[in-house]
C-alpha cells in the first residue's frame, strides 16, 4: 500500500478524509456535486481575496450543486499554524464560510494526503505536479473527475464560468 496505491482511484468519491474534529468523511457523499477543492491557510497574502470569493461563489452556487472542500495546510511558510478546529473557526467566523473545512493536511511530499496525491496525479500545475503554494484549486465534476487546476494567483471568481459549465449552466 505505497504511494502508487493512493493514485489508483478513479475519482475523488473513493476517498475518506478527516473533518476538522478528526471524524471520517466519506467523499462519496458528494456524488452528483461539482467540487472545488482548495488548500487554505489563514495567514497567507492570498487569504482575504480567496476566502471572500470562495464564500461568494458558494453563496451563489451551493443550491445549484457546488460544494467547496477546504483543506487547511501548514506546509507553506507555516501559514496555517493552529489546529484544524482553529482553521475552521477562522474561516467560519471571519469569512462566514458555510462549506466544510476539513482536517489539516500535507499536500506535498511522502506524507501528502491521499486525496491530494490523487488530485495532483490527474492535473499537473505549471511547473509539474507539486502544489506550489496555498490556495491551489481543483475543479472536480459531478462524477468525481478532476477537470481543471488553478494556481494560487488565480482568483476564484476568475473561473466562475468554468464552475457554471460544470454545473450545466453555461
Amino acid at each position: 500500500m505505497g504511494a502508487s496505491q493512493s493514485v489508483s482511484q478513479k475519482n475523488i468519491h473513493e476517498f475518506t478524509v478527516k473533518d476538522a474534529r478528526g471524524s471520517d468523511v466519506d467523499l462519496s457523499i458528494y456524488k452528483g456535486k461539482v467540487l472545488l477543492v482548495v488548500n487554505v491557510a489563514s495567514k497567507c497574502g492570498f487569504t482575504e481575496s480567496n476566502y471572500t470569493q470562495l464564500t461568494e461563489l458558494y453563496g451563489r452556487y451551493k443550491d445549484k450543486g457546488l460544494e467547496i472542500l477546504a483543506f487547511p495546510c501548514n506546509q507553506f511558510l507555516k501559514q496555517e499554524p493552529g489546529t484544524s478546529q482553529d482553521a475552521q473557526e477562522f474561516a467560519c467566523t471571519r469569512y462566514k464560510a458555510e462549506y466544510p473545512i476539513f482536517g489539516k493536511v500535507r499536500v506535498n511530499g511522502p506524507d501528502a494526503s491521499p486525496v491530494y496525491k490523487f488530485l495532483k496525479s490527474k492535473k499537473s500545475g505549471f511547473l509539474g505536479s507539486g502544489i506550489k503554494w496555498n490556495f491551489t484549486k481543483f475543479l472536480v465534476d459531478k462524477e468525481g473527475h478532476v477537470i481543471q487546476r488553478y494556481g494560487p494567483t488565480t482568483s476564484p471568481l476568475a473561473f466562475e464560468n468554468d464552475i457554471k459549465k460544470a454545473l450545466g449552466e453555461a
